[in-house]
């Protein structure tokens, strides 16, 4: 077995696509199982922030100084990585990278690590990782297949794209109550599913400004045009596919983010114009999707609308992919409480900085895909150029990856690193 003994490892603060503070981490390690490997390996990684995240995610760490960054800077995140978990582990040497992992979770002590910070211990996971990785002579993502994902062997299955286009709620100003509408490319080859999802961008843009339609961009990436119900930027996405010649090579899928739009003290839905009720929300949705070749509906109902989330699994096709965004938080015991206890959802979508090290991300990868429950690996709205989701996404065989838009350096890295995947397998 090859093991790695950490040199050195510092964390910094950066800025990432909204222009806030995040945390880099890099790390030198060493082979100590090898005698005549006298090489140092250097890793680096970078953690993403959410706009809209759950009630139930772990602890991102923020300064809340409102002189530095208006209360959004890391350096007590920073701080946490540079004085209490590099001293931890500088010098040691481990056989695996989960060991690490295990040891920063003992270390914060905490059910949502809030002692050190989601952040602060995802910077460091993602590295360590990142590095073993490169010890074993393995990409990241066949380094997490032979950790983590041994059932699938070397049967790597690329994951369908959720390319977002049009953007809304919180994550841009277009006025569009639901969050994200995304294109799904169906052709079974990655590299032409990019191809698709890169000209039907395009063929929109183009579209947008013969409806005169302004073209500015949401945080990720996609167009947020001003508009007053998802039915119009359905409408457009739809003309904009068939414009591009996709109709029978591409779906639709949307992310309602339900939680944002949920009024708690009347608990009706505040969607498209309408004061609706979970019964109601979901009979909507039967409209769109009998309308719209819509394949997959993420956070459809609030995080805490259980109710209504059994409702929607009764009612709508079986056919429909329904995620789980905020209403699991990549949190193992909340899905063998809500998916396995109380029959919601048949999918998961999956961001590592809700849960905080790789090792958690993966036991409930593993714990969703044990169940039958479909995994989307995720982004999120405030990105880096780190490209972890690509590779895990490969790593898992992943039904589906979110990653933005075709556009914009941070999205657009991950498309790339997908693309180079596809030649290596």
């Amino acid at each position: 077995m090859t093991s790695s003994r950490i040199q050195s490892l510092q964390a910094i603060q950066i800025l990432d696509s909204r222009g806030l503070p995040t945390i880099q981490v890099t790390i030198s390690v060493t082979n100590p199982s090898d005698p005549i490997d006298n090489k140092v390996y250097w890793a680096k990684s970078s953690v993403p922030s959410g706009a809209s995240t759950g009630t139930w995610e772990a602890l991102e760490l923020r300064d809340n100084d409102a002189n530095n960054y208006g209360g959004k800077g890391v350096s007590m995140a920073i701080n946490n990585i540079n004085t209490i978990i590099a001293p931890k582990l500088i010098g040691n040497r481990y056989d695996r990278a989960m060991q690490v992992d295990e040891l920063m979770i003992e270390l914060d002590g905490t059910p949502n690590e809030s002692k050190l910070g989601a952040n602060s211990i995802l910077a460091v996971s993602n590295a360590v990782h990142r590095a073993m990785a490169k010890v074993s002579k393995q990409e990241l993502f066949q380094y997490l297949r032979s950790e983590y994902f041994d059932q699938f062997g070397e049967d790597y299955q690329m994951p369908r794209l959720m390319s977002n286009i049009i953007n809304g709620g919180a994550h841009a100003d277009s006025g569009l109550d639901v969050q994200e509408f995304m294109v799904v490319p169906n052709s079974g080859d990655l590299r032409t599913d990019v191809k698709i999802a890169s000209e039907i961008y395009h063929r929109l843009k183009a579209d947008l400004h013969k409806a005169g339609q302004i073209t500015s961009l949401g945080d990720e990436g996609g167009f947020a045009p001003k508009l007053a119900t998802s039915v119009e930027a359905l409408d457009l996405i739809t003309r904009s596919v068939q414009e591009a010649g996709y109709a029978k090579q591409c779906n639709i899928a949307l992310d309602v983010a339900s939680s944002e739009l949920l009024d708690s003290q009347t608990q009706m839905y505040r969607i498209d114009g309408q004061n609706l009720s979970a019964g109601e929300l979901v009979k909507h949705y039967n409209s769109l999707i009998t309308k719209y070749d819509i394949i997959s509906i993420e956070d459809g109902l609030a995080e805490d609308d259980i109710a209504g989330w059994q409702i929607a699994k009764r009612e709508l096709t079986a056919d429909l992919w329904q995620i789980g965004d905020d209403l699991f938080v990549t949190n193992s015991k909340r899905f063998q409480e809500l998916a396995l206890g109380s029959n919601v959802a048949n999918g998961i979508l999956i961001k590592p900085n809700q849960i905080g090290t790789i090792l958690e991300t993966v036991q409930v990868i593993n714990l969703a895909l044990s169940n039958n429950y479909i995994t989307a690996i995720s982004h999120r709205s405030g990105e880096t150029t780190d490209t972890l989701i690509s590779d895990l996404a490969v790593a898992c065989n992943s039904k589906f990856i979110k990653l933005g838009a075709p556009a914009r350096g941070e999205r657009v890295v991950k498309y790339n690193r997908l693309l180079e995947i596809a030649e290596l397998i």
